[in-house]
């Protein structure tokens, strides 16, 4: 009897975990923070510290709709890339199109004719944070794991 109730505890939490992640990325709405900071000043750099009913109330620093679903964040002047960057800005915002492959990543390039420090993620207001995407990879590991037990469970 206790194996058929961790069965059906297991197989609810699954479907939970399935449901919710669904409802979180297929969204038809993508927003992405939009905003600007220099130097220790403003609300955009690093950390960031707001969500999407925050930003909201701070000055300077919004949440965009963003048809391509593609968020983007630059760092300029991070070390001396030019003699005349003597401070460094972040800036957040939606991109027109992502990497031709599709993949969320960070690098350096050249943007408006500096070196920068430029950062691609697609997703809900996934401009926001350091890490990119580290929540879905979590859930997906999580989702693989509870439905192997299930299976098993099922199997044996």
């Amino acid at each position: 009897m206790k194996i058929a109730s961790l069965e059906n505890y297991f197989t609810l939490l699954t479907t939970i975990i399935i449901m919710s992640h669904v409802t979180i990325t297929s969204a038809l709405l993508k927003r992405c923070y939009q905003c600007r900071s220099r130097s220790e000043l403003g609300s955009c750099k690093d950390p960031f510290l707001f969500n999407a009913t925050q930003v909201e109330n701070e000055r300077g620093v919004s949440a965009v709709p963003c048809a391509s679903g593609w968020c983007g964040k630059v760092i300029e002047g991070m070390g001396s890339f030019r003699e005349d960057d003597y401070d460094m800005a972040t800036q957040r915002m939606c991109v027109q199109r992502g990497p031709s492959d599709s993949e969320d990543r960070c690098a350096y390039t050249v943007y408006n004719h500096k070196k920068v420090y430029m950062c691609f993620c697609q997703g809900d207001l996934c401009n926001g944070s350091d890490r990119l995407h580290g929540g879905r990879k979590w859930i997906t590991l999580t989702n693989a794991s509870l439905i192997s037990l299930v299976l098993l469970r099922w199997l044996v």
